[in-house]
């Protein structure tokens, strides 16, 4: 399965020069899954205490305009996450996009942080806590957007539902690159699955500079096998899913509980 992982830039222009350049990488490489960022179609909300429910609606409007654009980039299915109002809650929603079936909502963000630049737990509310899978193009798939990564037992419950793709969409500082992809590497282990994440890129007001670096690891020995950059904002590769498969029976996903 050919997937995509990228760097975006939180700026409205710069997302826009960032999205053809990603619209032409997919079709050159003829990808079949592209995971973005999360809520990557709008400045980044937390980066205040501040908390205005107008910009919380105009983020959710733009994202809904920018996400009837993910056919741009079919016939690759699609995730990240996107802001949402459900039953009067602000709630961080990962979703896919698949040609054939449209938009589906798949999980809401559980664990969020509260600090300079990350005021997440002041702008939203904690989703339901169930970790489900989904199905793209046949593959098992699950979430754990941005903070959910460093809880692993639910990489650990991903075991058990033999999931092929962890997904991990985040918006994370330049600061701490290798303590994230540490935890990617981590997470792959444990989850038996390939590990895929999309960062945010760039500075933005409030001084929150994110450092983007997405990347791809292998499930086996949570092997890096490829790291997004400045100079290569988006990373495509062919991963054979068996090697999921043949993970899950092997140390320590064997181990029991």
């Amino acid at each position: 399965m050919k997937v995509t992982v990228c760097e975006l830039r939180n700026d409205l222009d710069g997302l826009k020069e960032d999205w053809q350049a990603l619209v032409s990488h997919v079709q050159a490489n003829a990808s079949e899954f592209v995971l973005l960022p999360e809520m990557p179609f709008f400045p980044w909300l937390a980066r205040t205490r501040e908390v205005d429910p107008a910009r919380w609606e105009e983020s959710m409007n733009v994202h809904e305009a920018w996400i009837a654009r993910l056919t741009e980039l079919a016939p690759a299915s699609i995730a990240a996450t996107r802001p949402v109002l459900k039953h009067g809650k602000r709630l961080n929603e990962a979703f896919v996009w698949q040609k054939a079936t449209g938009y589906a909502g798949v999980h809401t963000k559980y664990y969020l942080p509260d600090e300079a630049g990350f005021w997440e737990a002041s702008w939203y509310e904690r989703g339901a806590g169930d970790f489900a899978i989904t199905t793209i193009n046949n593959v098992q798939a699950g979430f754990l957007i941005c903070t959910e990564l460093w809880f692993n037992k639910h990489a650990r419950e991903y075991v058990t539902q033999g999931i092929h793709l962890l997904l991990c969409p985040r918006v994370t500082p330049q600061s701490s690159i290798d303590k994230w992809i540490a935890g990617g590497r981590t997470a792959a282990v444990v989850s038996g699955a390939f590990c895929l994440s999309s960062n945010l890129v760039g500075t933005v007001t409030n001084g929150v500079d994110f450092g983007g670096a997405g990347w791809i690891i292998e499930p086996e020995e949570g092997t890096v096998l490829g790291v997004t950059s400045q100079q290569q904002p988006f990373l495509t590769l062919d991963i054979d899913l068996r090697v999921a498969d043949a993970a899950k029976h092997t140390y320590p996903r064997y181990v029991r509980d």
